[in-house]
């Protein structure tokens, strides 16, 4: 049995890029073992840790050295082995040599295309301790990072400058250079609180030798304990944390050794809209507001420190110093904004540039409004309010308040158009346009928000195409594919009875520059279509059954997920294999039939038992299966053709359906184009 040995490695730099930190980690974890696979090295449990000023890995029974293999040579043909003579041949010398080896040791190979001579030679298998090092390197050198940069006079280049490096295989250092830093055992402690170096003793001493040096080295750890802490500061206080995620794992990699930190505000700025407060302490401030049973803001925020201070009340004080002037800008700004009310800010929008090609907010906005009056008035929902919405939409964007905090756009301009005394519904409309926000995210609730939401995204993602500015790769600065999914939900999950097509032509004539608009049309329609098989084999349906669908051209995404739901049942029925298949096989006969073959068909012509019973069973149901269609009923629909299997197995197994009699052979696959007829009027379930 090969022996085993844990591998740590640590990469000591100056404080890391807080947003990549954790995909820095994951990525170098992910290349190392990578290389360990390749090099055909076995491992047990893997862990991967990071904090502000390293990224360490810590891999459990990695194999020593690699296993000794037996590789396998070939030679020439057995028939060129030999001379006329019966001695080896310069080609079977030659192979001996080149295998340092004497023609006696060299043994045969039989396959079933011949005999060869071959050489098994037994390579010993490399130390474990000779590779590593390679294997790190490689994977450092493939981190994802978009800009790497270069310090004093040296020439490696890493996201931020690199001090330390330790590498051990056990207890034996492992001696090598990574980004012109020497390995060693020695780490390093908290910044302040154990600044002096730390010798590990083992891979698994790392962990809490460094906790002894106030560094808490696993991520999920300290994140733990953020949360705890900031749960119970904020419950002393007689409040709860409001803990967003994302700030979360943002103050979790700014720090090594949490400490919670409670400070206060002046309470008169409460009445400021609670997403200002919000917002100042979690993006500017990397504070945690408090928030009361009934989730009101409190005067109260958790700030998480780097260091265990002997004056907790002094960090406390300098905290509330810093954010005291951000909230009295805050309140200035809100003060200010209200002087002029939104519908008076409508004619700043044409001072502020969209898109170049495509002019500017004011521009875009009177296309949206022209687009949501006509989109309510389709939709039955009231058009005058999509209009005034659609006017305002965004207002917002010029006042001071956006200009400062420009997530809260939307936010504010709700808050705005309520004291300006707008009706609920458009002022609602405003936050809602931007919704949903994320993969998975709040839709839009209020019809005016959902026609609001639908048309801005729609304009955006139309204007940019025409312009041709596609998304490529992963760029996609206007992001369009996000736009697209959002039209997409809202319409499904609203079930608004929309067909994609024709809100894109709509939007099409709403631009006055010139573009090929059946181009652009198509363009986007495709794009919206990839979007939705996105988002449909997200929700569980397989791409064989999202392709049935897609085939038969439906532009409307409701009725579209209503025949994806109607196949995926019908895929589990006992006749839907053969039904595909059968489907398939009349699908390849029509492409050798006149287009109009249908109408070829003659009753009076069949003959055979086979072929008089399956039209006789496609008459009992055709009735009913084209109003089921209608009323959108797929399943039914379908259940209902499941019932030709049989008569259909039958048709093939003993009717020639290209009969010599041309009328004979019309007929028959006229009959066969009336069942495909059905058939695809629901989806192309030859294709599943």
């Amino acid at each position: 049995m090969s022996k085993t040995a844990d591998l740590l490695f640590e990469l000591g730099c100056e404080e890391l890029p807080p947003m990549t930190l954790n995909t820095l980690r994951d990525h170098l974890l992910k290349g190392v073992t990578a290389g360990l696979d390749e090099a055909n090295l076995s491992y047990g449990q893997c862990h991967s840790y990071a904090t502000p000023r390293r990224l360490t890995l810590h891999i459990e029974a990695l194999q020593t050295a690699q296993a000794d293999v037996v590789v396998e040579k070939r030679g020439p043909a057995m028939a060129a082995a030999y001379d006329n003579e019966g001695n080896p041949s310069k080609a079977a010398l030659g192979f001996a040599r080149g295998c340092g080896a004497e023609f006696d040791q060299l043994g045969t190979l039989k396959t079933d295309k011949g005999e060869w001579l071959s050489y098994n030679k037994l390579e010993q298998g490399q130390a474990t301790s000779s590779l590593i090092s390679g294997i790190i390197e490689t994977s450092l050198s493939r981190l994802p990072i978009a800009k790497r940069m270069r310090w004093g006079s040296s020439n490696a280049a890493f996201v931020r400058p690199v001090h330390s490096a330790v590498l051990m295989l056990g207890e034996t250092v492992i001696n090598s250079t990574f980004l012109e830093v020497t390995s060693s055992n020695q780490s390093f402690g908290h910044r302040f609180h154990a600044p002096d170096n730390i010798t590990i003793n083992s891979p698994s001493s790392y962990c809490q030798q460094l906790e002894e040096a106030y560094v808490i080295a696993d991520v999920e750890q300290r994140k733990a304990m953020i949360k705890d802490q900031a749960i119970a500061a904020a419950t002393a206080v007689g409040g709860v944390a409001h803990i967003d995620p994302s700030l979360l794992d943002e103050i979790t990699a700014l720090v090594e050794y949490p400490v919670a930190v409670t400070g206060n505000f002046d309470a008169h700025f409460l009445s400021l809209p609670k997403e200002v407060l919000i917002t100042t302490m979690q993006i500017n401030q990397k504070y945690f507001p408090v928030l009361d049973d009934k989730g009101a803001l409190l005067p109260h925020f958790i700030t998480i420190s780097n260091i265990q201070s002997s004056n907790p009340a002094s960090v406390s004080h300098g905290n509330e110093r810093v954010i005291s002037p951000r909230l009295a800008d805050a309140e200035f700004f809100w003060q200010q904004d209200l002087k002029i009310s939104l519908a008076d800010r409508v004619s700043s929008l044409d001072n502020v540039v969209f898109q170049h090609k495509l002019g500017s907010v004011g521009e875009k906005t009177r296309r949206v409004e022209k687009l949501s009056s006509t989109l309510a008035q389709q939709l039955g929902f009231d058009s005058a309010l999509a209009s005034r919405a659609a006017l305002l939409s965004k207002t917002d964007l010029v006042t001071d308040m956006v200009g400062e905090f420009a997530s809260l756009q939307g936010v504010i301009g709700r808050y705005y158009a309520t004291d300006n005394g707008e009706k609920l519904e458009v002022a609602n409309a405003l936050e809602q346009q931007y919704l949903p926000k994320q993969s998975g995210g709040a839709l839009p609730t209020s019809e005016t928000g959902q026609v609001l939401a639908l048309c801005d995204k729609l304009d955006t993602l139309v204007g940019i195409f025409s312009v041709g500015l596609l998304p490529t790769g992963d760029k996609d600065p206007f992001a369009l594919r996000r736009a697209a999914l959002g039209i997409l939900r809202i319409i499904i999950e609203n079930k608004l009875p929309l067909d994609l097509k024709q809100l894109i032509s709509l939007s099409c004539t709403q631009f006055s520059h010139d573009f090929d608009t059946d181009k652009t049309s198509e363009l986007v329609f495709n794009f919206m279509i990839d979007r939705l098989k996105g988002y449909c084999l997200a929700q569980g349906y397989t791409a064989e059954q999202f392709a049935a669908v897609a085939s038969v051209n439906c532009p409307q995404p409701v009725d579209f997920m209503n025949r994806l739901f109607a196949v995926k049942e019908f895929s589990a029925l006992d006749e839907a294999t053969s039904l595909a298949a059968a489907n398939k096989r009349i699908q390849n006969l029509l492409k050798k039939a006149p287009d109009d073959v249908a109408s070829l068909f003659q009753a009076s012509l069949l003959q055979d038992s086979q072929e008089l019973a399956l039209h006789q069973q496609l008459q009992s149901i055709e009735s009913q299966v084209s109003p089921l269609i209608e009323q959108h009923q797929y399943i039914v629909a379908l259940k209902l053709l499941s019932s030709l299997k049989s008569p259909i197995d039958e048709f093939f197994e003993h009717v020639f359906i290209m009969a010599d009699d041309e009328n004979l052979k019309h007929t028959r696959l006229g009959l066969l184009a009336k069942i495909h007829a059905n058939f695809i009027k629901i989806a192309n379930i030859s294709i599943l």
